[in-house]
């Protein structure tokens, strides 16, 4: 951890021993840090005053990365400059209470002598690489440490794409059962969530696809190689993402067909039962008007006989309805 006396906006400062680890770095050291030293990578949160006065006025950057690296909206990409590289990339946003599709942004301008990084929100994939330093198990130049944060990001989307395809295996379990009350709201929520991601991840892609192609003397044909693993990789996270929204489109269109059949079911049963009635309401309607001539209104058996009538005529439409079928 830094010391309390470093800057709040600077999350940390570590030097690269160039063996896979290093140390952490005080505020002082920072401002005596050479490049014979070691490669150092500072890690800001960008919305703390003292963060954009550093990066502004005594990173030594030029005004297009100072920007760049403080600017509150960002898309994924990779712009070389000179013989550095100008980097957004979005992670899975897996704090506690977060969705999975609410990306959180990370900006960095790294070249062979340092790194400087920045973001808003914490990123899981930075404790992981901090971790691994500490262990001597980390990245012991500036190209590692991309293609490691890289890796470490596309790590972290497996977890979630995981569970949004174990999530549209129980609901096409669900939409096979009777009980698909809220079904419908659960399908467009994970639809939404895989179409958000999925917008938030095809940007990375292209900016995979080009650090694989800018002319870095750093970042050597070893590294472009993992690279090119990592973008294969969030590839494949992609096309598992599309087909999870197909699962869920057809879903969703599965259980509005059931739903249909259901209701025509129901229409059909009233259909028939109105059929049945609607002779008899005839002529229950016909004998019961109030006049004089009705037949059978001085008969004491008149109610019993039209009353077998009316059965004679149920058995009839039944007949003739399972003749046709309709039964």
């Amino acid at each position: 951890m830094n010391p309390s006396s470093d800057p709040t906006g600077l999350l940390h400062a570590f030097l690269l021993d160039g063996q896979g680890g290093g140390r952490f770095l005080t505020w002082d050291e920072v401002q005596n840090w050479t490049p014979e030293q070691g490669r150092i990578w500072l890690h800001f949160d960008y919305t703390d005053p003292f963060s954009c006065d550093w990066i502004t006025n005594h990173s030594g950057l030029e005004p297009l990365i100072t920007e760049a690296l403080l600017t509150e909206e960002t898309r994924p990409r990779v712009i070389g400059i000179r013989d550095g590289l100008l980097i957004a990339f979005r992670g899975v946003n897996k704090n506690p209470g977060a969705d999975p599709e609410d990306m959180v942004s990370l900006r960095i301008w790294a070249d062979n002598e340092r790194i400087i990084s920045s973001r808003k929100r914490k990123l899981l994939s930075i404790g992981d690489m901090l971790e691994q330093l500490q262990k001597g198990n980390g990245p012991a130049d500036s190209a590692e440490f991309i293609v490691s944060l890289a890796d470490r990001l596309v790590w972290r989307m497996s977890d979630t794409v995981d569970l949004f395809e174990d999530r549209v295996d129980e609901l096409e379990d669900i939409a096979l059962s009777e009980e698909r009350s809220t079904l419908r709201f659960e399908l467009a929520n994970l639809r939404r969530q895989t179409i958000t991601l999925r917008r938030h991840l095809s940007p990375q892609r292209e900016a995979f696809a080009r650090l694989l192609v800018e002319k870095i003397s750093w970042f050597d044909d070893t590294n472009r190689m993992r690279m090119r693993e990592v973008s294969d990789r969030l590839i494949r996270h992609i096309e598992d993402i599309d087909a999870v929204r197909e699962r869920a489109g057809v879903t969703h269109e599965e259980l509005l067909s059931r739903m249909s059949e259901q209701l025509n079911e129901r229409m059909y049963v009233l259909s028939i039962v109105a059929a049945i009635f609607l002779p008899l309401g005839f002529f229950t309607g016909l004998l019961g008007v109030n006049v004089g001539g009705i037949p059978g209104a001085e008969n004491p058996w008149a109610f019993l006989i039209f009353s077998l009538i009316l059965i004679a005529i149920v058995v009839v439409q039944i007949a003739v309805f399972k003749w046709k079928k309709w039964l």
